[in-house]
């Protein structure tokens, strides 16, 4: 049993990191040999629309052609029973990084094909028991008001499509600086902030964990 975990986050000892992490450990204790990539240490691009995935009677099979440092990650994550994104949401949506992964390895792994039933024809090598976690300076509140969980859920309906299930969990009002007086924001009560990450954080953690636990648990079920 493999679980891999990609943070896509430029750090590493941060929020998304820790509750990737967490999710790590609630693996690691439903029986799954882990993985923790991250996407900030490798040099590469999105989808470059060759369409080399697509081709008639091509080789890929479900990784992408780009021949890469992330490409023995996309193979590590294909054959993984297990697979968990990280991101901080960044102008409303995870970062770049990300995304460019999301591309990269969901692109080669589905079909424009349907069968003579008009099915569409699934062409991913396997199931995998996938989850999206997210961290966000803003509030819940301020999050729902501005439309975050549609655009943020997209990135799972994606893998869902894809491997056959995905889920998420937000992280929200996260902590964003070591000393709020070294920085221009006056918008965040720092007092605020702090006591919101020693209340809340904890159970985010443990909601990572628990998330981590699950889906390997569901992975075995299999």
């Amino acid at each position: 049993m493999k679980a891999m975990f990609v943070n896509g986050s430029p750090r590493k000892k941060h929020n998304t990191a820790r509750l990737l992490e967490a999710a790590m450990a609630g693996a690691a204790e439903a029986g799954a040999e882990t993985e923790l990539v991250h996407l900030f240490d490798y040099e590469f691009t999105g989808c470059r629309s060759c369409f080399a995935c697509k081709l008639k009677n091509s080789k890929t099979e479900g990784i992408c052609a780009i021949r890469d440092t992330l490409r023995p990650i996309l193979e590590r994550a294909v054959d993984s029973d297990v697979l968990v994104l990280g991101s901080p949401v960044y102008f409303s949506y995870p970062t770049g990084q990300l995304r460019s992964f999301v591309e990269r390895l969901l692109f080669p792994n589905m079909a424009y094909l349907v069968d003579a039933e008009g099915k569409k024809v699934d062409v991913a090598r396997r199931h995998i028991r996938t989850g999206v976690i997210y961290t966000m300076n803003c509030p819940e509140e301020l999050a729902v008001k501005i439309g975050y969980p549609p655009l943020l859920q997209g990135t799972a309906d994606s893998l869902e499509t894809v491997f056959g299930y995905s889920e998420v969990l937000c992280a929200y009002d996260t902590y964003q600086f070591d000393n709020y007086d070294r920085y221009e924001a006056n918008l965040f009560s720092e007092e605020h902030k702090r006591a919101w990450r020693e209340q809340q954080f904890p159970k985010d953690l443990e909601a990572a964990r628990a998330m981590g636990r699950r889906l390997t648990e569901m992975a075995a079920a299999l």
